[in-house]
């Protein structure tokens, strides 16, 4: 499995597939991988421990290959989401510090198969702006925002998703959006 997944999130032309499309629970993973990769990387801001994340968070949803297609969505994403919180919490305790490249930032390889290379770095210093405007907005709101904007969930699956109420995700997008407008206002 490790693999494949890994494959799959390398891959920058993976196209996005819905829940009821996909035939197996296989299929419904390696269509979400990328997408799972760059959602778990923005919340942990670290690529192999986001890898990590994605990879459990995989293993996991292998246990309900009996449930039906439509519960896969919003219960992959809320098993991605409990493990992203429980790696930022190992993360406080852990002492990274001590480790020699602890503090250093892993840049993010935006692989752009484009001819244009201007346009390229274009994209990748916009998608660079966005995601670090994600990075600072509270988890909860960045979540609602991610799943909301980036997987198109409706309201409800994002509820079900995050474990809160509709009314919740409404109000975390209300204020991430209004965060970023303003954190990206400039880059217009």
């Amino acid at each position: 499995m490790l693999a494949p997944m890994t494959t799959a999130m390398e891959s920058p032309n993976a196209a996005p597939v819905e829940a009821g499309v996909a035939a197996t629970l296989e299929g419904f993973l390696s269509s979400i991988a990328t997408r799972a990769f760059r959602f778990a990387e923005t919340g942990l801001r670290h690529r192999e421990d986001a890898r990590d994340v994605v990879q459990d968070a995989m293993t996991k949803m292998l246990a309900y290959r009996d449930r039906p297609a439509s519960e896969w969505t919003p219960l992959f994403w809320s098993i991605l989401r409990s493990r992203i919180v429980d790696a930022q919490r190992r993360g406080v305790l852990r002492l990274r510090w001590l480790s020699p490249n602890g503090d250093e930032q892993e840049s993010v390889d935006w692989t752009d198969p484009g001819a244009d290379p201007s346009r390229s770095h274009e994209g990748k210093e916009a998608w660079q702006r966005i995601v670090d405007a994600l990075r600072r907005l509270p988890r909860r709101q960045r979540e609602a925002f991610s799943l909301r904007v980036f997987e198109e969930l409706d309201v409800a699956t994002t509820a079900r998703a995050m474990g809160c109420s509709e009314g919740a995700v409404k109000t975390h997008l209300s204020r991430a959006r209004e965060a970023l407008q303003k954190q990206l206002e400039d880059f217009r």
